[in-house]
């Protein structure tokens, strides 16, 4: 099998890279080439940016076509050169329209497409995924769309699976300050579950449109997993929302923020998905232990500051405020 990657450097494009090849498949990477392949599959250098981005590899038929891309533009123009037996897009939770509801499904609605061919920044995710989406489906091959939950494990940039992980094995203080709401709804998939089950849609030519996350717990239990894959006696401490907004910190992800956890009940259930038609295809997850131990080991070892979660000064700014302070 040739299977086409429109990327296979960073994240869930090289984990995909490497199950490809694993599998015995024959993997071509498209990408700028500004951070190295997996070894063992081939890279050809390219600005998908570029009108003609695709020259090198658009004369070639492929069986499979994987493409992660986020930018509009990229994907119609890929669309438009490539031929293949089957696509295999990689979009997101981000495409729905509402997160008032638990575990929506495939036919929820969606947000508009974006009018353009790129986003602006990342307010225009969704947008910006759903005309990739639109892009896809109107090419002559049949294709999966894989609306994928929050991703975690090892090469987690931003740190939103690790941190917690982490900060129980490194505590600033006598507790480990968290979220106020522990029965939020929190959802991930380990990144190498979701390009296992992305390099089977390949093979077997899976068609149609597919939410992609892990079982739905609550945050309580997601830390409850950390501070044991951490060895750590070291309890949690909620801080309360009010603190919160005066000291700053913010929700779900960034610097100087508690990860996992939205302080808006509009977006409640942004990381739950249902997963029923994907499972039925094939898609497994592992236990969340092993991913949250997986990220773990990356945090312990990353070389780029982490994108979200407090540091030790922010921890110490919040336990002097009141009413958190005792």
């Amino acid at each position: 099998m040739e299977l086409l990657l429109l990327g296979g450097t960073r994240f869930l494009s090289r984990a995909i890279a490497g199950t490809a090849r694993d599998r015995g498949i024959r993997v071509t990477c498209l990408a700028r080439g500004t951070a190295p392949v997996v070894a063992g599959v081939a890279l050809v250098v390219a600005d998908r940016d570029d009108e003609d981005g695709l020259r090198p590899v658009r004369d070639r038929h492929w069986d499979a076509v994987v493409d992660v891309s986020r930018q509009p533009g990229q994907v119609r123009r890929a669309v438009r050169d490539l031929t293949t037996e089957h696509w295999v897009f990689v979009s997101s939770g981000n495409v729905y329209a509402r997160f008032d509801q638990l575990e929506q499904d495939e036919t929820s609605e969606t947000v508009d497409p974006l009018v353009g061919e790129v986003m602006a920044d990342m307010s225009e995710y969704g947008p910006a995924k759903v005309a990739c989406e639109l892009a896809v489906r109107s090419g002559p091959a049949p294709a999966t769309l894989v609306r994928s939950g929050l991703i975690g494990g090892p090469g987690d940039w931003s740190g939103r699976s690790g941190y917690y992980p982490w900060r129980f094995a490194h505590p600033s203080g006598p507790d480990v300050l968290v979220p106020p709401d522990l029965d939020f709804p929190c959802a991930l998939i380990d990144v190498d579950d979701l390009a296992s089950w992305i390099v089977h849609a390949a093979q077997r030519r899976v068609e149609g449109t597919f939410n992609a996350t892990g079982p739905t717990t609550t945050l309580g239990d997601l830390l409850a997993v950390a501070r044991r894959v951490a060895g750590s006696a070291v309890p949690a401490r909620p801080v309360p929302a009010a603190t919160l907004q005066r000291a700053d910190v913010s929700s779900w992800m960034g610097p100087r923020s508690l990860p996992l956890w939205i302080d808006d009940a509009d977006w409640r259930y942004f990381a739950t998905m249902n997963t029923t038609a994907a499972r039925a295809h094939g898609l497994t997850t592992r236990p969340l232990e092993q991913t949250l131990a997986r990220a773990l080991r990356y945090e312990q070892t990353r070389d780029q500051p982490r994108q979200a979660g407090l540091t030790d000064d922010d921890e110490a700014l919040l336990r002097t405020l009141k009413p958190f302070s005792r």
